[in-house]
């Protein structure tokens, strides 16, 4: 299979205590997760906060969650970096501690060219024998990896999949007709997952699935059981929680929504601040409508 898995890939969150990783705290959300149907871990993503961690702490947390998810579902790691550099050393980190793929963007803030996009991958694929997931998020990265881009990324030895965050439904539709032969396309928005599907989506990549994992899960699995019809009702009964989730930057919003389920995973890192209280009655009023407080 040319995709890492089928089904939902949970961002997962970091829990934090006094200022340090809980990895108590992870440890128990690993298995909640697992016993709660997620087909794969991402560790180090976005949602990890990632950029607010040291190098050693995001080695820490890919090792830690390698060994204690131990083959039961894939774990991947989060290796991205505006540096090609420091992106080939986490990279290869992960790749020698047993990672079941990586998940790398293009370079922010120092954004290079398209054809910079493509030597900075053609670095990391040299430097790992594991499968790379292309990571195009251009909120985030300030740049959009182009559909011709993409084309030529899908050429080269370890890159296996994309997670699409561009929000362009257009664009990825583009990447499945031209290239969906030799990647597998994940969607980087819950919102978006089911008309991703219907272009020949593997799955999703998910920041809702730390709270719904089940519901993220099934979702995907009826789409590819032919059961679209249910499919699409659970897209849409996510949208407003969806919604929810993003009233502020990712992942100030689900942490406090985990917070309210009783499943404390600590304070977030600056800069980023708790969720400010107008936002918080808007997530539990979604999170009551849907049936989770």
């Amino acid at each position: 299979m040319k995709g890492l898995f089928k089904g939902s890939g949970v961002a997962i969150v970091t829990p934090f205590k006094d200022g340090e990783i809980d990895f108590h705290r992870l440890e128990q959300l690993l298995e909640w997760h697992i016993q709660q149907g997620t087909d794969a871990i991402i560790i180090c993503g976005t949602t990890g906060e990632t950029p607010c961690t040291t190098d050693e702490e995001q080695e820490d947390l890919i090792a830690f969650a390698i060994e204690k998810v131990d083959h039961r579902v894939p774990v991947i790691a989060g290796t991205g970096s505006n540096s090609t550099y420091h992106a080939v050393a986490m990279s290869r980190f992960a790749d020698e501690k047993g990672a079941d793929g990586i998940l790398v963007m293009n370079p922010y803030y120092n954004k290079g060219t398209q054809n910079g996009i493509v030597k900075h991958f053609q670095a990391v694929s040299d430097a790992v024998r594991c499968p790379i997931i292309v990571y195009n998020v251009p909120s985030r990265t300030g740049c959009n990896i182009e559909v011709e881009t993409m084309v030529k990324l899908s050429q080269i030895e370890n890159v296996k999949a994309v997670k699409e965050a561009s929000g362009d439904i257009v664009q990825v539709a583009e990447i499945a007709r031209l290239c969906g032969k030799d990647l597998a396309i994940y969607s980087g928005n819950d919102n978006q997952v089911v008309p991703i599907l219907s272009l020949g989506g593997h799955g999703v990549i998910s920041v809702s699935a730390n709270i719904i994992p089940t519901d993220m899960s099934r979702m995907v699995h009826l789409y590819h059981e032919g059961k679209i019809k249910d499919s699409l009702e659970l897209q849409l009964k996510m949208n407003g929680l969806n919604k929810a989730l993003f009233l502020e930057a990712n992942p100030i919003p689900v942490k406090a929504a985990l917070q309210l389920m009783n499943m404390d995973t600590g304070e977030l890192r600056m800069p980023l601040t708790p969720l400010e209280e107008k936002h918080l009655e808007v997530l539990k009023k979604e999170m009551t409508a849907y049936g989770l407080l």
